[in-house]
């Protein structure tokens, strides 16, 4: 065969590729835009309404199950349409239901809809026995259960309330959005709006109509159940559902004020985040009401800043070990209330202790030593290497706090204080779980994740988040003195409400003194791992105006470990 024949057929093998790619892509095309074709012939000749409360994605956990506790509830489905005498029946309606018949009546007006109100059993019979026409129960997809969980990572909806707001959504991407529409507002509901927001309801109930509006007679009302959106995706979280119950059950019983974060050991995914006090999404839809609310609760504690207390001298011993400043046998002296520039929170003093008797019985003036013998710089390398400088959370972009900065460590009169996590050291509570977890997964520090995908109806996924690769904090033979220095925190120092017979826990107490309490409360911390050995849960719990971390927060993470280590 000649060269100039080769290449001919070459040339016309790549043209026919090329055609074939070109048909496949628009046959792809074709099909998935017609589930919105076949909604739009369905609706061209009716009057009807979305069986769906808002038109959005789903906010999931690691297994698919919604955070949000979306569900079907029965509705009242009004049909003016089919109403021979429509106000005599909203009246009726109005009185069972026992609503305003003028509200019914203006809604009406402006066509089918649905009454987004909890149908008792007696009301439902009451509407059996009435048989009025234009009026059907059926079933709507309702966004909120009674119990939604992480409410402060999925956030809340509210109507645009704004022109500055409605240019900002149309702006933002491809989706069409009209002055009123549920929008998010913040949470995950905000930062994947585009995402979330869908473009067709997946139910549809609806009543044909001729071309004048007249009702079609004979084939009453239609349901349609596509059960499909190609606009919406939904998010899928590193969130557990599992782990989540159990935190929140235990907030809900022990804690009015304060946060709790759970990660998996070895990763940087977030199994459970909470923060109280907290709200139901369902009860502040309305932008105005919002207002009016004290904003504590809308205040996410998992990821706002605090001093930590003595939970940071899980820096200060692991750069004092790393550098070879001390062993486990170094002996300090400690004066107790007549130390200085720090007192011990220990009024009689501990006297001459060694180093890992100061950890476990967190002893201040030992690691206010400690501190001067590093020097800020190295204290703020090694607080920057377990990842207290940053506050990204893979998938979950909330706004920098400017406030954490610690380069004010090295400032005039500022190290004593810093040694012992007060002054100038402001952490978060995912902050601390993650420099944990770098103790609990051999020296790596590993970015905090909370959104792993996007995946579409049918559970496939159409977009994936990496997590960041793992950085070296500090070395293995470091790792292997810390654990064991957490370890005897649980066993027989200030920690040991947080022990676990039977499966080994490690972790430090913190309590750190806040103006705004009495003196006789305190920010209440404990951040530690299950099991000892082999770590599968990394925890952290505050409670704001505790007693202190060994009395407050250590019983609360033995209950969260132990419940948890249950799951199989």
């Amino acid at each position: 065969m000649l060269p100039s024949q080769k290449r001919r057929m070459a040339a016309s093998f790549w043209f026919m590729v090329l055609a074939f790619g070109l048909v496949l892509a628009h046959l792809y095309q074709i099909q998935l835009q017609s589930y919105k074709y076949a909604r739009q012939a369905f609706e061209t000749g009716a009057q009807g309404v979305a069986l769906e409360q808002f038109i959005r994605g789903e906010i999931t956990d690691r297994q698919g199950l919604s955070l949000t506790g979306s569900n079907y509830a029965n509705r009242v489905v009004v049909f003016p349409a089919l109403m021979n005498e429509k106000e005599r029946l909203l009246q009726q309606l109005a009185a069972i239901l026992n609503l305003d018949a003028k509200q019914l009546k203006e809604r009406a007006q402006r066509g089918a809809f649905y009454i987004d109100k909890t149908l008792p059993d007696s009301t439902c019979k009451a509407l059996q026995q009435a048989e009025l026409s234009g009026i059907k129960i059926l079933p709507v997809y309702r966004r909120y259960g009674s119990k939604p969980l992480a409410v402060h990572i999925t956030g809340q909806i509210g109507k645009i309330c704004s022109r500055e707001q409605f240019a900002r959504l149309q702006s933002a991407g491809n989706k069409a959005y009209q002055l009123g529409d549920w929008v998010g507002q913040s949470g995950l509901e905000y930062f994947y709006e585009q995402q979330l927001k869908g473009t067709l309801a997946k139910r549809w109930a609806g009543v044909q109509v001729d071309a004048l509006g007249r009702v079609i007679q004979g084939p009453g009302v239609l349901v349609d159940s596509s059960d499909s959106d190609p606009g919406r995706l939904n998010v899928v979280t590193t969130i557990d559902v599992r782990v989540q119950r159990i935190v929140e059950d235990v907030m809900d019983r022990h804690i009015a004020n304060g946060a709790v974060v759970v990660m998996q050991a070895g990763t940087g995914d977030i199994l459970a985040m909470a923060s109280r006090p907290g709200y139901h999404p369902e009860f502040f839809r309305d932008v105005s009401s919002i207002d009016e609310m004290p904003g504590e609760l809308f205040v996410d504690h998992c990821t706002a800043l605090f001093q930590p207390g003595s939970v940071f001298k899980v820096v200060l011993a692991a750069a004092a070990l790393e550098e070879g400043l001390v062993q486990p046998a170094t002996v300090f002296d400690c004066a107790g209330a007549a130390a200085q520039p720090v007192r011990c929170w220990n009024a009689a003093g501990h006297g001459r202790i060694s180093f890992e008797q100061a950890f476990a019985g967190s002893c201040n003036p030992a690691f206010v030593e400690i501190g001067n013998r590093l020097g800020a710089g190295t204290i703020i390398r090694y607080a920057a290497a377990f990842g207290l400088d940053k506050q990204k959370i893979s998938g979950y972009p909330v706004p920098v706090d400017m406030h954490q900065d610690l380069s004010l460590i090295a400032g005039q009169y500022s190290l004593a204080n810093s040694s012992v996590g007060q002054g100038p050291v402001l952490v978060t509570p995912v902050q601390v779980t993650a420099m944990m977890n770098t103790i609990a997964s051999g020296g790596s520090y590993y970015t905090p994740r909370l959104v792993t995908s996007m995946s579409d109806d049918s559970g496939r996924l159409v977009r994936q988040f990496s997590a960041d690769q793992p950085e070296q904090a500090v070395s293995p033979a470091t790792v292997a003195q810390l654990r064991a220095l957490l370890h005897e925190v649980t066993e027989s120092g200030v920690g040991q409400k947080a022990a676990l017979p039977g499966v080994g826990s490690a972790g430090k107490t913190g309590s750190a003194q806040v103006n705004a309490y009495d003196e006789e409360k305190v920010d209440a911390w404990f951040a530690g791992y299950v099991p000892d050995d082999n770590p599968r849960y990394v925890i952290t719990v505050l409670v704001r105006g505790g007693q202190s971390g060994g009395d407050t927060a250590a019983p609360l993470f033995r209950e969260i470990a132990a419940r948890s280590m249950d799951i199989e």
